[in-house]
């Protein structure tokens, strides 16, 4: 990876109990992400694209511009951090992606979104 374009994720999941109905086989969670420009170069989130997947094998698949409606321009050093939200139809699932970044310089480039896991309370041990 060309370390001038240098981009690290973090997500940090929570399940969202009020808005969930296990009866019905709906299970939201909220996750905050992270971002931070750990580069030498500015960049612009262009962006996202999700794969979210429940515990039976089903895939939701999510792309779209930028991250809740902005696309964050960060300079070496700075973080961007929002949350939004995915439902899934099972208590525990897994999402993962990347970002579309371009630099200052006209470079795009992938910045990876690690696989994280969406889990009720008191499944996973």
């Amino acid at each position: 990876m060309n370390e001038k374009n240098k981009i690290l994720v973090e997500a940090t999941p929570h399940f969202i109990e009020a808005q969930s109905s296990p009866d019905k086989d709906r299970y939201v969670f909220a996750y905050t992400i992270t971002i931070t420009n750990v580069g030498a170069v500015p960049a612009k989130l262009l962006n996202r694209h999700w794969l979210i997947t429940d515990s039976n094998g089903k895939i939701q698949e999510v792309k779209g511009s930028g991250v809740i409606g902005e696309q964050p321009y960060l300079k070496p050093g700075e973080s961007f951090r929002y949350t939004s939200g995915a439902m899934i139809e099972t208590p525990v699932g897994t999402m993962q992606g990347e970002y579309t970044m371009r630099s200052d310089e006209g470079d795009n480039f992938s910045a990876d979104v690690p696989k994280f896991t969406l889990s009720i309370p008191r499944i996973l041990h």
